[in-house]
């Protein structure tokens, strides 16, 4: 089954009862049993509802994934994957990393006794450095938020394999329509489902995928343990976005190359981040392991001090300034005072994370009307 087919029918059937071809919102903390134990897998919506199971069936079949687990957030899901570690274990994770993971992984798990090695992973070998026997977890975004580095999923995946280690990958940016881990030897794949997968900015949720039936039991008993699970509503609503996943992705993909042609030769802008670009660090990766760029750039803007960075990514018109990312709307964000602002300045910088960095989510408006609000705010 082709991905646009998935997206629109994968683990989803026509109601039972009534023959609906949407998936109902079963509004319901609880279920009947006819006698004990007879509860025809349900039970307390916390651990099973069957709008929120026919999600997690689709949202697995988009990664070729056997097995999919929706959380109340992509936090939630980072959490669970979290709390698979012991007091000792060790992380390698990459240090261009979203502020929101990296202020999990320092401010809260390191407390419990799990050490975590920020690196460069754009050279996958780095990896080998930092792995010790204590190592449990790989954990990489590619492309990185928000300097869209590409890290070789592939490449570290075989590492991982080679010392039995766990991969697990944030494909948020690059959503299963670019990019699918799971075929490239990862073992757990995240999604901050908020984002494209979806695609309105009206829902906040996260999910896992995997393939291991071993590991999914462990995922599954913290998903139903510790409770950070998704209602009914927000399963159908996300259900409801899937489905347009493919066409909105297409968009996505077509403006954000001609938005980011147009900012690569602006005089205003300084560095552009983009992986669709030739000279890119790590294109041909990107080229390898991704089906199209996607329509997030980060860009630089020439001789701009904080304030006049404020003052620029506040003057737009169709281009939002808002968090989150993902949306048929454009948004734009300024990384050090919201979505990276937990991360020391020191470490921010190391990365190119500046104070005139600004990160563009190129949505599905009209492409003239976009570069017209590119042009007026950037003259």
């Amino acid at each position: 089954m082709k991905f646009g087919t998935k997206a629109i029918h994968a683990g989803q059937e026509p109601d039972p009862s009534t023959g609906a071809i949407m998936t109902p919102i079963y509004q319901t903390s609880t279920y009947w049993q006819k006698s004990p134990g007879d509860n025809k897998g349900f039970e307390y919506s916390r651990g099973t509802n069957p709008t929120r199971k026919a999600l997690e069936a689709c949202l697995a079949a988009l990664e070729n994934a056997k097995y999919g687990l929706a959380f109340s957030s992509g936090m939630g899901a980072t959490d669970a994957v979290m709390k698979l570690l012991s007091p000792g274990d060790e992380v390698v994770t990459g240090n261009d990393l979203y502020g929101g993971s990296y202020r999990m992984f320092t401010k809260i798990f390191s407390n419990y006794g799990i050490k975590f090695h920020f690196i460069d992973m754009t050279d996958a070998e780095n990896c080998r450095k930092h792995i010790n026997e204590k190592t449990k977890l790989i954990w990489i975004e590619t492309p990185t938020n928000p300097t869209m580095k590409i890290v070789d999923i592939a490449a570290v995946a075989r590492i991982a394999k080679e010392k039995n280690i766990l991969l697990a990958v944030d494909n948020t940016f690059a959503s299963p329509y670019l990019q699918n881990p799971i075929d490239l030897g990862a073992d757990i794949v995240m999604h901050s489902v908020t984002k494209y997968l979806g695609g309105h900015s009206d829902v906040v949720m996260g999910a896992l995928m995997l393939d291991d039936e071993e590991l999914y039991k462990r995922l599954w008993f913290i998903y139903n343990a510790c409770g950070a699970t998704p209602g009914p509503m927000d399963s159908f609503l996300v259900l409801r976005g899937l489905k347009t996943l493919h066409l909105r992705m297409k968009a996505h993909c077509e403006n954000g190359r001609q938005v980011a042609q147009f900012l690569k030769i602006h005089p205003k802008v300084d560095k552009i981040y983009w992986p669709g670009f030739t000279d890119h660090p790590n294109h041909e990766v990107a080229k390898k392991q991704m089906r199209d760029f996607g329509g997030m750039i980060s860009i630089t803007l020439k001789g701009a001090d904080l304030k006049e960075t404020y003052r620029i990514a506040s003057n737009f018109k169709v281009f939002a300034l808002a968090e989150s990312l993902g949306g048929v709307e454009s948004l734009i964000n300024h990384p050090v005072s919201m979505t990276h602002g937990s991360i020391p300045k020191e470490e921010r910088e190391k990365v190119g994370v500046t104070d005139n960095l600004l990160r563009l989510s190129v949505g599905v408006e009209d492409i003239e009307d976009l570069l017209e609000d590119l042009k007026a705010t950037l003259a």
